[in-house]
């Protein structure tokens, strides 16, 4: 009986693992796939800690931080992944920065709809301690 219950939580795990990425990011591509998810969960559960994907959010977010870990050194990024990098490791909210406008134009400027201008990047920069280049 045991064997059969094995078997059918490993097909539900392969089965789920295809729409979530639910263990460890080996490639850039899992990664990136991770932190889209994690963003779209976010946005859906909002600061609801008690929302039923807040422990799926909290799950992805422990196999993205360990592959930002073991993989510091990104190539270039685009500026909204830059910004989502700096957000994560802020623990910020698009509501936290005034640096680049509303929770709207956060919104745009993270989902690559709007860029950032040189006034927001040279606010943000000193905000994060980092190059403007960071941004461009």
């Amino acid at each position: 009986m045991q064997a059969v219950k094995m078997t059918e939580v490993a097909r539900e795990y392969r089965r789920l693992r295809t729409a979530v990425p639910l263990g460890v990011l080996r490639t850039r591509k899992e990664y990136d796939h991770a932190v889209a998810v994690l963003d779209a969960i976010l946005d859906e559960i909002g600061e609801d800690e008690k929302h039923p994907l807040a422990e799926l959010a909290e799950a992805i977010s422990i196999f993205v931080e360990k592959y930002e870990d073991e993989h510091a050194d990104f190539p270039a990024a685009n500026p909204p992944a830059v910004l989502k990098f700096l957000m994560r490791e802020h623990g910020l909210r698009q509501s936290d920065l005034p640096e680049v406008g509303t929770q709207g134009v956060v919104s745009e400027v993270l989902a690559g709809k709007r860029e950032l201008n040189t006034w927001q990047i040279r606010r943000l920069a000193k905000r994060f301690g980092v190059s403007p280049a960071v941004f461009i």
